[in-house]
C-alpha cells in the first residue's frame, strides 16, 4: 500500500464556469492534500480567457489541469486514448469524473489503464439515450456513481435503472462567506434603472432552466410590484427567442438581461428575491448561493430543491407548471420585505451549517478512501 498522498484524477467535460464545473473545482481545491494529490483534465479545450476564472484559482492552488482539446464528438476515441494514456502514467488511486461526456470517456479509459473510475451524476437528466449509455457503458466499469442529491439518486435508480448499490449521495457546498460578504453590484454601471428593485435568474438559457415558462408569469408580477424587475443573468441557444418572447408580452423594459456574468455574488447582493423556474435540476448550485448570499427563493419543484431547502421550503417551493402558486409566492415574499429578510437570514444559516465546503470534500475523500480500501 502507498504510503503518503495519492495522486487523484479529475476529469470534466469542461472548465468554463457552471455549477457543475464549481463545484467540481471546490472538491480539488478542498481535497485533503494530506491523502490525495489532484490533478484536473477538462476534456475541452481551455476556455476562453475572459471564461478562465476556474481555471486560474487550479493554477493559483497548485493544482496542475490538463485539456485534452476534444472539440467534437468525432474526436471521442482520441479522448478516450489521450486520458487512458495519461492515466497509466499518473497512476492515481481514483479517477472521479464530473458530468455525462467525461463519465463515458473516463470510464473506458479508466478500463484500458487499470485505474478505478468513480462517475458524478449532476442532473435527472431526461435523455433516454444517455440514461442506456450509463447503464450500458458506465455502470460495469465503474466502483460508484455519486449523486448530488437523494432526488438524482432516485431518479438514476428507478428511471436510469442503475444499481443502488453503487449509488450514493453527496450534495454541492458553497463558499458561504463568499456571497454573505460580498458588495452590491453596481446598478448604473449595468445600465440598471436605479429607482427598481429587482428579482433575479441565473442560469444558462436554454430549454432546462424554464425561462420560457417564467415570462408569460411575469405581467402580473410587473402590474401588482411596479417597483420590481427581473435580471437574467446567462447566456445560451435561447436568448434571442426569450428577448423576442419578453417583448411580445410588452415587459421587454422590464427584463434585463445581462448575459454571461463572471461575478455573481455582487448580482445576488443586488437582488431581493432569486426566481429558480428550471424544468428538471439536480442540486442547483444557484439556489446555494442566493441561500448563501442571504436571499429569500421562488423554486419549482425540481430534482434538490427540497433537500437544499428542508424546513424551509413551504414559503419557497411550488410545484412544477403551477404558474399561480409561482406568482402567490413571489409576490408575496416582494410585498413583505421584513418577513422576506428573515427568510433570507435562515436560508443562509441553514446552508452555513448543512453544505459547507468541508462537508463535501470530506465526504468525497470517504468515498475514496472505501473504495481504495476494498
Amino acid at each position: 500500500m502507498q504510503s503518503g498522498p495519492q495522486p487523484l484524477a479529475l476529469v470534466i467535460t469542461e472548465l468554463e464556469p457552471g455549477g457543475a464545473e464549481r463545484a467540481f473545482t471546490q472538491l480539488a481545491l478542498r481535497i485533503d492534500r494530506a491523502k490525495f494529490l489532484p490533478h484536473v483534465f477538462s476534456l475541452q479545450p481551455r476556455p476562453r480567457e475572459e471564461k478562465c476564472d476556474l481555471v486560474n484559482q487550479l493554477a493559483a492552488a497548485d493544482v496542475p489541469v490538463e485539456f485534452l482539446n476534444a472539440r467534437s464528438k468525432w474526436q471521442f476515441a482520441s479522448a478516450v486514448w489521450k486520458l487512458s494514456r495519461r492515466l497509466r502514467t499518473l497512476r492515481p488511486a481514483i479517477a472521479q469524473s464530473f458530468l455525462f461526456h467525461a463519465n463515458v470517456v473516463t470510464a473506458l479509459a479508466g478500463k484500458l489503464a487499470g485505474v478505478k473510475v468513480v462517475a458524478g451524476i449532476r442532473v435527472a437528466d431526461p435523455s433516454r439515450a444517455r440514461q442506456r449509455a450509463e447503464r450500458w457503458w458506465i455502470e460495469p466499469l465503474v466502483q460508484k456513481f455519486v449523486c448530488v442529491s437523494q432526488s438524482v439518486a432516485d431518479f438514476s435508480a428507478n428511471t436510469a435503472r442503475l444499481p443502488r448499490a453503487k449509488l450514493c449521495v453527496v450534495p454541492n457546498g458553497v463558499d458561504v462567506a463568499k456571497f454573505a460578504d460580498a458588495a452590491p453590484a453596481d446598478a448604473a454601471a449595468l445600465g440598471l434603472p436605479s429607482q427598481q428593485r429587482f428579482f433575479i435568474c441565473i442560469g444558462r438559457l436554454d430549454k432546462q432552466k424554464g425561462f420560457d415558462w417564467l415570462l408569460p408569469l411575469l405581467p402580473r408580477i410587473f402590474a401588482e410590484r411596479p417597483s420590481h424587475d427581473l435580471l437574467i443573468v446567462g447566456d445560451g441557444p435561447e436568448r434571442t427567442s426569450l428577448q423576442q418572447q419578453a417583448g411580445e408580452l410588452g415587459i421587454a423594459n422590464r427584463v434585463h438581461f445581462l448575459g454571461w456574468q463572471p461575478q455573481v455574488a455582487g448580482l445576488l447582493k443586488l437582488a431581493d428575491v432569486l426566481l429558480l423556474p428550471s424544468r428538471w435540476e439536480g442540486m442547483p448550485n444557484v439556489l446555494l448561493e442566493a441561500m448563501a448570499a442571504g436571499l429569500p427563493v421562488v423554486s419549482t419543484n425540481v430534482e434538490g430543491a427540497a433537500e437544499i431547502l428542508g424546513p424551509l421550503a413551504e414559503k419557497q417551493l411550488t410545484q412544477q407548471n403551477d404558474a399561480a402558486a409561482f406568482q402567490n409566492a413571489t409576490l408575496a415574499l416582494a410585498s413583505e420585505p421584513t418577513a422576506a429578510s428573515r427568510l433570507g437570514e435562515l436560508n443562509q444559516q441553514r446552508v452555513r451549517e448543512q453544505f459547507s465546503l468541508a462537508l463535501l470534500a470530506s465526504a468525497y475523500e470517504t468515498i475514496y478512501s472505501q473504495i481504495i480500501h476494498s
